[in-house]
């Protein structure tokens, strides 16, 4: 049995990119073998075992083997159902949805309405994030307060949003059953706890020694978080944000209840629109034309939100931030 530091020798002779890419090519080459044959099973079953050999080839202890081989597992759910999603695809499906001009206004409004949510949750959240990081008396409510939309039904989260912002609720004057306001109201909700909950996981790992000396050389409250806390915690509150924009992306409960469909200022038309979610148009798509075209709808919508997602990733990443200095 190989030793740790004999297989770090290895791995470091090798190099792990490699490693990585060719493991990758037999996965997709395992893949697209049993997809042809029509047999995805057998592809699940190869993940694991192939999972626990390249584990035992690289550790060799039976924890590590034993754990990879657990969670391939789990990544077989997470991951086949994608592979398979992709792969039953039908090219020219696709291209006719993306030329048209309706899934446009959806796709542009399945980002923008999500951003503005997202914003909102940094806007306001990251103040109370700092604030439970410090800790105040009663914060175990406020902490519960900012979970429960994390356990609240998506369609009850609606619902709330209505009782406490629709007629008779705390803000008359504002129109939000189907209106962006209220799209963005209830993205917000079921959102924000990812913002907040990011955002005080960060300023928590900073070293209170820091912002001492910050203090204690004249600074303000106001100018060491400007200039020395915020600073040090901005990868965490991107996050946040990052993950608060893919929460109220995926939405579709709440936004059904709130905004079924909304009017908003399409930018490449110059001009008020109306169109869904995209979480709601893929749905109705799906009632209307049948599994293959909201697949290619929603195809459309997962490549987006990824490509986003990756861009945003990449540049809060060590080597971004630091340009490759470590």
């Amino acid at each position: 049995m190989a030793t740790g530091t004999e297989t770090d020798v290895r791995t470091g002779r090798l190099g792990r990119a490699p490693i990585v890419v060719a493991f990758a090519a037999v996965q997709l080459a395992a893949f697209a073998a049993a997809y042809a044959s029509g047999s995805p099973t057998l592809y699940a079953y190869f993940v694991v075992g192939s999972v626990a050999v390249a584990a035992y080839a690289l550790d060799g202890s039976a924890f590590v083997v034993g754990a990879a081989t657990l969670g391939s597992v789990l990544l077989v759910a997470l991951g086949l159902p994608l592979a398979l999603f992709v792969a039953r695809q039908q090219p020219g499906l696709i291209v006719q949805k993306a030329l048209n001009p309706d899934v446009h206004r959806v796709l542009y409004l399945g980002v923008y309405g999500p951003l503005l949510a997202a914003l909102a949750s940094l806007l306001f959240g990251v103040p109370l994030a700092r604030l439970l990081a410090d800790g105040f008396p009663g914060q175990q409510v406020i902490e519960s307060l900012v979970d429960l939309p994390l356990v609240v039904p998506h369609s009850v989260a609606g619902i709330i949003i209505l009782f406490g912002f629709g007629q008779g609720g705390a803000f008359p004057s504002v129109s939000v059953l189907g209106t962006m306001t209220g799209m963005v109201l209830a993205m917000s909700f079921v959102s924000a706890p990812y913002a907040v909950n990011a955002a005080r996981e960060a300023f928590e790992s900073i070293d209170d020694r820091l912002e001492y000396a910050s203090r204690i050389h004249g600074a303000s409250r106001f100018q060491t978080f400007r200039r020395v806390t915020a600073p040090l915690a901005v990868r965490g509150i991107v996050t946040g944000g990052v993950l608060a924009w893919a929460r109220a992306v995926s939405e579709f409960g709440a936004v059904a209840v709130v905004a079924y469909t909304v009017e908003f200022f399409y930018l490449p038309a110059g001009e008020s629109v109306r169109a869904q979610h995209a979480p709601v148009f893929v749905y109705n798509t799906y009632l209307t034309g049948g599994l293959e075209e909201s697949g290619a709808v929603a195809f459309l919508l997962l490549a987006v939100s990824a490509v986003i997602f990756l861009i945003v990733r990449y540049l809060t990443s060590d080597t971004a931030t630091t340009g490759g200095v470590v």
